[in-house]
């Protein structure tokens, strides 16, 4: 079994499977003739060439596509041709011509090629053998076999391009994760950062004068720190469990380590978890930005439902339009587009972003 799979993957490709063998007893309409009259020693010897030109041929056809195909037909065909005037079994090989013209390509051409081959047998018949027993299975299984083979390549075809229209799809959305995961990184990890540097930065400058608030500090940054792995952790699974008020909370204890007022204007809106995510994710990356960049004394968010829409403010009094990181406020119009939402961006007496988000 082993040995016979090895001479099959060979023979033929791997998507085709078994069947061509199947369609290889049609050749005992070839073979009729010799068991009432035994060929003699020439005429054996040409049988055997032309099985084996034909099998070349048959088994060759299979790894070829399209305009490929055009010598394995015509190679085909000229064994009909030969074999016509002395064996009327011979119009099979048009049929075995037909079937591979139908895998020439589109239908139009497939379709000129069946026909081309079943005239070709037609004018032979013509010439040089008249007899039903040669034109007809050549007419008639010629076009019907070249029909079935034309409408096996069309799907095929289909399938194949549905595979590699799947394949864009995964594509796209590994490309989409792999930007989530980076904006949510950036978004996660330039916050949580920023906050650890403040706290131990506070932490080094209290160590000498006030040990105890020191060593309060720092478990704090072991608290950030865990909680920075957590986050990292919900961003690659692209889950989200802090919410919006957990990051308003969050918000507070970084502005607060990074001497900047903060206040609230406001209640937190009930809205769907997936637009909330977005809501914390603009807070986060805002006051991100507010802490490493603004240099602000003051930050102010505000929150209010404004007909079918959640509105998000966050205003600092900071150096303006030179605080910007431009990744964060792409990431944010991004994240706000995907969700059908829109973000302004105003830099007059520090920076004022307001966020819309449908909920």
């Amino acid at each position: 079994m082993r040995f016979a799979t090895a001479i099959h993957r060979r023979l033929l490709p791997p998507e085709v499977g078994w069947i061509p063998y199947l369609w290889l007893v049609y050749l005992s309409f070839f073979s009729i003739r010799y068991f009432y009259v035994p060929p003699g020693a020439l005429e054996t010897v040409a049988i055997a060439l032309t099985f084996a030109a034909f099998l070349t041929l048959y088994f060759g056809g299979y790894w070829k596509h399209g305009w490929a195909l055009i010598p394995t037909i015509i190679g085909i065909g000229v064994l009909g041709t030969v074999w016509a005037p002395h064996n009327v079994g011979a119009g099979v090989f048009f049929i075995y011509a037909a079937s591979f013209a139908g895998w020439l390509g589109p239908v139009r051409r497939a379709a000129s090629g069946v026909a081309v081959v079943v005239v070709w047998a037609m004018a032979v018949a013509y010439l040089w053998q008249p007899q039903p027993t040669f034109w007809a299975p050549a007419l008639l299984f010629g076009i019907i076999i070249g029909i079935i083979s034309i409408y096996d390549s069309t799907q095929r075809r289909r399938d194949a391009a549905l595979r590699l229209s799947q394949e864009e799809v995964r594509q796209m959305a590994r490309v989409a994760e792999r930007e989530r995961i980076s904006r949510d990184l950036h978004d996660l990890l330039g916050h949580t950062l920023s906050v650890i540097t403040l706290k131990a930065e506070l932490a080094a400058r209290l160590v000498d004068r006030a040990p105890a608030r020191a060593a309060a500090e720092i478990r704090e940054v072991e608290q950030v720190s865990r909680a920075a792995l957590a986050d990292v952790r919900e961003a690659i699974s692209g889950i989200r469990t802090r919410g919006l008020l957990g990051e308003l909370e969050h918000a507070r204890v970084a502005l607060k380590a990074a001497g900047v007022r903060f206040e609230v204007d406001g209640e937190v809106p009930a809205v769907p978890p997936a637009a909330e995510a977005v809501l914390a994710m603009i807070v986060r990356e805002a006051v991100t930005n507010v802490v490493r960049h603004a240099q602000a004394s003051y930050c102010r968010v505000v929150l209010r439902r404004e007909a079918d829409e959640t509105f998000v403010e966050v205003q600092d009094d900071g150096r303006g339009a030179k605080s910007l990181a431009g990744g964060g406020i792409d990431g944010m119009r991004a994240r706000l587009a995907a969700a059908g939402g829109r973000l302004e961006v105003g830099d007059e007496f520090g920076v004022r972003l307001r966020a819309w988000l449908p909920t």
